[in-house]
């Protein structure tokens, strides 16, 4: 790979990002505002706010995926696996595990840090988050982990020649700008968004390909926005992520983050032939 990609990948990431959001969050604070009456100064994730917030990222996946194609000239299905395909029953193994991850990881954060049960609501608009959670975050944390695990990862680390080096400088910049493209100003959550980029990208070097990190992904998120939408006192999800917003007991998801990567290289370990 031509040492001028990875930048270029770089500024298609940033840009598209940014320029999606702003297109179809735009669009549906437009529609929210003018014909739903939403108050300008409310910018909690309602319905059609969190489809356009997810459809975003979705989409610069396969935007991400044509300029590696086109710029190093590989196939786009390289950024998935070694072996170029998705190995289906793994991923659904994996999301399984993750799923009694992330229950036992919420449930102790309810003995550390319980959610007010005064915000404990369900409306129409609860029902239609939920309904949003399960059909577009699983694709939206699946087109995070291609773009940041599957393209930046390998485009950064082909900078050095040295297998263990190029592997360091992979997951420290694609763990870099994937907690930068979350802007948020408490040093909490900065520090969860670095340690999910890192697990995730060690995930996907342990098994060879994105099942895990996705499968972790898409549970982590699942879980975060459906409890956020069912506290939300009826209304949308809030998008808190200035200095104050969060605190220590983020560490627990660094925990459970640290635990998921024991498990795929138990996994990956134990069943060598899936690798394969």
């Amino acid at each position: 790979m031509d040492w001028w990609v990875p930048v270029l990948l770089t500024v298609v990431v940033v840009a598209a990002t940014y320029l999606l959001q702003v297109l179809l969050l735009g669009a549906a604070a437009v529609v929210e505002i003018r014909l739903l009456g939403k108050d300008p100064a409310d910018s909690s994730l309602t319905p059609l706010t969190y489809l356009a917030k997810d459809l975003s990222i979705i989409l610069l996946a396969p935007l991400t995926l044509f300029a590696l194609s086109k710029a190093a000239r590989v196939p786009w299905r390289s950024a998935l696996r070694t072996t170029g395909d998705v190995r289906w029953s793994r991923l659904g193994a994996y999301l399984g595990v993750f799923a009694v991850l992330m229950v036992t990881t919420n449930l102790a954060l309810q003995l550390i840090h319980p959610s007010p049960l005064s915000l404990f609501a369900v409306t129409g608009t609860t029902v239609a988050l939920l309904a949003m959670v399960l059909l577009t975050t699983p694709l939206q944390a699946a087109a995070e982990e291609v773009v940041f695990r599957g393209v930046v990862t390998a485009s950064y680390a082909s900078w050095i020649r040295a297998v263990r080096p190029a592997v360091i400088v992979g997951i420290i910049g694609s763990s870099t700008l994937f907690t930068v493209l979350h802007t948020s100003a408490d040093p909490w959550m900065i520090l969860n968004y670095l340690g999910l980029g890192v697990s995730c990208a060690l995930m996907a070097l342990l098994g060879r390909g994105l099942e895990a990190p996705i499968a972790f992904h898409v549970m982590n998120n699942v879980f975060a926005m459906g409890i956020g939408a069912l506290f939300a006192g009826g209304g949308g999800i809030g998008q808190e992520r200035g200095a104050g917003s969060a605190g220590p007991y983020l560490l627990l998801f660094l925990l459970a983050e640290a635990i998921a990567v024991l498990i795929v290289w138990q996994t990956e370990n134990r069943c060598p032939h899936a690798k394969r």
